[in-house]
């Protein structure tokens, strides 16, 4: 009996964690709009970079297949969240290969068929290993070093912060959504007894303090900056 209430009440707190963060990813996977709306607006991928969005699209890719029931036990909601994560990517490769330039697009669409022929075998590969138990140690050992890579690419804003004690290209709400999204599925991975879910978000959970710290920190000194009178170049 009291197996079975503790074996629910874990159920439930982790169906909680993982809608919650499903819901911060949601901010996440939005706040890339204001670029793409400059890139329309524009007509020009300018100096915008699309690499982002393409380690983003394998990313969620990957976690959508270790989601699956195929996979792995009781992730439907990973695989729920990585699956509009990667309609969202490839909406914005998608724009960025219609408004790049024609050596950037076909580079752009090389990427892109690369990620998808990378997922081909990562999917058909571990459709080979026959026992479930490792199908899930190979899927999920490939998600967490994703997951992994991902969280540690805002290590070099972290440095550009530290270094210009300014939080200028750290914008508050996204570093509030990493930290938010983290923690949940960080508390959902503990919840389901998946080291492959908490350890990567546990990672990024760290970060997000960390950036948050840094906002706070350093914020007072950027305000003060931008309330400076700008000045006019005469060259």
């Amino acid at each position: 009996m009291f197996f079975s209430i503790l074996n629910g009440t874990l159920t439930v707190c982790r169906d909680a964690a993982g809608i919650a963060g499903n819901i911060f990813a949601f901010g996440l996977f939005i706040s890339p709009i204001p670029t793409f709306k400059r890139i329309i607006r524009n007509q020009s991928i300018e100096n915008f970079s699309g690499l982002p969005y393409i380690y983003a699209l394998l990313n969620c890719l990957i976690c959508t297949w270790y989601g699956t029931p195929l996979v792995s036990h009781d992730n439907v909601l990973v695989m729920t969240v990585n699956s509009i994560g990667a309609v969202f990517q490839i909406t914005y490769i998608v724009t960025f290969i219609v408004y790049a330039d024609k050596e950037k697009k076909m580079r752009m669409l090389g990427m892109l068929l690369g990620v998808f022929g990378l997922l081909a075998i990562i999917v058909a590969g571990s459709l080979q290993i026959a026992d479930r138990a490792t199908r899930w140690i190979f899927v999920g050992f490939l998600s967490c070093a994703s997951l992994i890579s991902m969280f540690a690419s805002p290590l070099f804003i972290i440095n550009l912060v530290i270094r210009t004690r300014s939080v200028e290209f750290m914008p508050f709400y996204l570093s509030l959504s990493t930290f938010l999204m983290s923690t949940s599925f960080l508390l959902y991975g503990v919840f389901n007894f998946d080291a492959f879910i908490y350890v990567p978000n546990g990672i990024g959970t760290i970060l997000g303090i960390l950036q948050l710290a840094l906002y706070f920190r350093y914020k007072a000194k950027s305000m003060e900056e931008s309330n400076e009178p700008l000045m006019v170049s005469q060259a």
